[in-house]
């Protein structure tokens, strides 16, 4: 498998962004990621997918139902092609006009906290889980987690200047209702992002941009595993890319605690062996391996469930179980122990 580092969640001024895709691409350059899935709300921008700086710079949308109060639903659509705002009224039906023309549909930030600061800091959730087919879920939105951590202007204002030290990692309500998903017997991918707008931060003569894009570029991140290296032909690499996303074969990583590039976490029993988003049809014992970049806790979850942890830059384990495992480390940064790494899941039969 070959290792790329992706964000798949930001805007531009052609929704309430900043920066254009070009500026994107350049700030993405610097910050050596590969590439980037521009994502404004209920606007499919077309024309401008390609490679800048090095980049692959590709598009989808943000789509959310404009006249629902309070606002809710958020979904991430990728691949899609289309103008989908449309159908953004009823959650299945987006979802299914998604699925149609051969899209992937996440939620994003599926549990937020609203900060009192401003009604631009309300909560939006996604609320209709009864919803079918789509492909997975957005478990660390790094905007989410910053936003609810700020309780007051005195906070926020610090915190323009020193980020990184609120940031712990997925929201526990999130990880939950993952594990109950998966745990039903759905296909839940997982990824994380930075939702980059690259904001102006006014506080009286304080004036800064609020989290640049190339600093949350640094940040969250979705590590996608590849066939084969890009080929810097756009279309081919862009079906790569999507193919792995619908696979779930990918992790989430918070790079700017310790780059988490190299991290694997593999299944083998008897001549079989599968990575993150893999099935595996059990021949007896099966067993996980996991390999971290450098030194974190790691913990080893089936159908939601801790079974195996461990201090180091790898685990191994053996079990006779079927069901639904996956792999969270932690790291220290910044005094704390604060999520690092979360893979998407081995399926065992």
């Amino acid at each position: 498998m070959v290792e790329i580092v992706a964000n798949l969640h930001m805007h531009t001024p052609y929704s309430d962004g900043e920066k254009y895709h070009r500026e994107i691409a350049d700030a993405a350059s610097n910050a050596k990621i590969d590439a980037v899935i521009v994502t404004d709300h209920n606007v499919w921008v077309q024309g401008v997918e390609g490679y800048y700086s090095g980049v692959l710079v590709l598009t989808g949308q943000e789509v959310h139902d404009t006249q629902r109060r309070p606002q809710v639903n958020h979904c991430l659509i990728y691949n899609a092609n289309d103008e989908l705002a449309p159908f953004a009224s009823n959650a299945q039906t987006l979802v299914n006009e998604t699925v149609k023309r051969g899209g992937l549909a996440f939620f994003a930030h599926p549990f937020e906290r609203p900060s009192p600061l401003s009604p631009d800091f309300m909560a939006i959730p996604w609320v209709d889980w009864d919803v079918r087919n789509f492909t997975g879920i957005e478990i660390w939105n790094y905007m989410t987690e910053l936003k609810a951590r700020l309780w007051s202007w005195p906070v926020a204002a610090i915190y323009a200047f020193f980020p990184s030290w609120v940031i712990f990692g997925p929201f526990g309500e999130t990880l939950r209702k993952w594990d109950e998903l998966l745990s039903g017997g759905k296909r839940v991918n997982a990824i994380g992002n930075s939702d980059a707008h690259g904001t102006p931060f006014r506080l009286g003569p304080i004036r800064r941009e609020v989290l640049p894009y190339e600093y949350l570029f640094r940040c969250v991140n979705t590590h996608v595993l590849l066939e084969r290296p890009l080929l810097r032909d756009v279309q081919i690499d862009k079906t790569m890319i999507y193919e792995a996303l619908r696979a779930g074969r990918c992790f989430v990583g918070y790079d700017h605690a310790g780059s988490t590039r190299n991290f694997s976490f593999t299944a083998r029993s008897g001549a079989d062996l599968v990575h993150m988003g893999g099935e595996m049809q059990r021949r007896g014992a099966t067993r996980f391996e996991v390999r971290c970049p450098s030194a974190g806790h790691i913990r080893l979850l089936l159908n939601g469930k801790v079974v195996a942890s461990k201090f180091g830059t790898s685990l191994n384990y053996t079990s006779v179980n079927p069901g639904v495992y996956r792999v969270e480390v932690k790291k220290f940064f910044r005094l704390w122990l604060r999520g690092w790494i979360y893979s998407n899941p081995i399926y065992v039969k």
